[in-house]
């Protein structure tokens, strides 16, 4: 079985720990691939959650599925602790595993697309003015933002900016898109959940630019009368899985809500 490794940049623990994983591969008959040699079966993200994106994007391009040890804060999307590493292991070279496939959200501006995970993100490049963003949904308007920016999410990025926005938190077996403002200046500034199968369309008004990003990767500033189109991504990201727990288990544990 071919692994790819997704290596958080910095820590020295996530390099240590990435080593001991490459010994543990090899160990247990396994094999770890570089981005220029064979296609891996399944992408290994070690870090936190913003790791995973990054090896969710690996596992998308070649279609398999991602599981993250957790060395980050809170591991929303991580499956296993570093403790777990042999027992890891086993089980995925044994196919001991259930895959969980969770919906994906795509941007295009101009033509050119970007697909994520958690977010696409239309916000403000000048700290000191609200941007206007006119919104559609199934090309009928629905609600001129004005505000310091627009989440999109999917229900795993509900626990990510989206959270963080006061958007709810929702379970990532639903497929929906959650549409939060951030630092709304209107009546109305609450969440608004949508069928995934929604089409959106941002269009950027006034001379105020913004900046779009797609989990947290930059797809560049535009200009008043600029659109970006939202909507569900063509395929869905497939997580490697040991032991589901039901989302309400899975918030009461990072959040020690039961202690």
């Amino acid at each position: 079985m071919n692994f790819a490794l997704e290596v958080r940049h910095g820590p020295e623990n996530a390099r240590a720990f990435a080593e001991k994983l490459r010994t543990a591969i090899d160990s247990a008959g396994g094999k770890v691939v570089e981005d220029d040699g064979e296609k891996p079966d399944l992408v290994i993200a070690v870090g936190g959650d913003g790791t995973v994106l990054a090896a969710a994007q690996r596992a998308l391009a070649n279609d398999v599925p991602v599981l993250g040890f957790n060395l980050g804060t809170m591991g929303f999307l991580a499956e296993a602790e570093p403790d777990d590493l042999d027992h890891v292991i086993t089980r995925l070279l044994g196919g001991d595993y259930e895959v969980s496939e969770r919906m994906t959200v795509k941007a295009t501006v101009d033509g050119t697309s970007a697909t994520g995970v958690n977010d696409v993100v239309v916000e403000k490049v000048d700290s000191q003015r609200l941007i206007h963003l006119d919104v559609s949904v199934d090309d009928e308007h629905f609600l001129t933002y004005r505000a310091d920016g627009l989440i999109v999410a999917t229900p795993t990025g509900s626990t990510a900016y989206s959270f963080s926005a006061r958007g709810p938190l929702v379970d990532p077996v639903l497929s929906a898109l959650i549409l939060t403002p951030v630092a709304a200046h209107s009546l109305f500034d609450r969440t608004l959940v949508i069928p995934a199968s929604s089409r959106l369309s941002i269009v950027v008004g006034r001379d105020r630019p913004v900046k779009v990003t797609v989990d947290k990767i930059d797809m560049g500033h535009l200009g008043a009368g600029r659109t970006v189109e939202i909507e569900q991504g063509e395929r869905p990201v497939r997580f490697a899985r040991f032991r589901p727990r039901p989302f309400p288990r899975l918030i009461t544990d990072k959040f020690g809500l039961d202690r």
